[in-house]
């Protein structure tokens, strides 16, 4: 089977959510690219390289737990080739109403010959603490 062209990273980013809902592996592989050094990261924090072990982990995941995601996008940027996702996720499990989460994830596109395709996802659960931490020091410039 051949696998879908991307025309843009958003269509790319779309299809892997849609794949997620469907807890479909295979069409959520089809949105990675076939580069050997495909980068996975979930919010576990464990590194996962290539396709091959990519694929295990979402079949794991799935085998696990019925998931929906509510991206969010924060910001993008886009050149000819590449193209840089920042979002927020929440997680629904199962038939739960209640969301997990946030994770900040960033997904990285690249296009190629059959369109645009996910090279690299990195996933962490939101900790805004330090954040708010930060915000709420005083601030003198000079």
């Amino acid at each position: 089977m051949t696998p879908p062209r991307h025309a843009t990273p958003e269509d790319a980013e779309r299809a892997f959510y849609e794949a997620i809902i469907q807890s479909d592996t295979g069409q959520l592989m089809q949105c990675w690219s076939d580069d050997d050094e495909t980068l996975c990261i979930h919010p576990t924090g464990v590194r996962i390289e290539g396709n091959p072990a990519i694929g295990a982990s979402w079949r794991a995941i799935f085998a696990s737990a019925r998931l929906r995601v509510q991206p969010e996008l924060i910001k993008h940027w886009q050149s000819g080739v590449l193209a840089i996702h920042h979002l927020t996720e929440y997680l629904f499990v199962g038939d739960d109403p209640n969301p997990h989460g946030p994770l900040y994830v960033t997904h990285v596109f690249a296009r190629g010959g059959n369109g645009w395709r996910l090279i690299c996802r990195h996933a962490s659960a939101a900790d805004d603490a330090h954040q708010a931490m930060v915000d709420a020091r005083p601030h003198t410039l000079h």
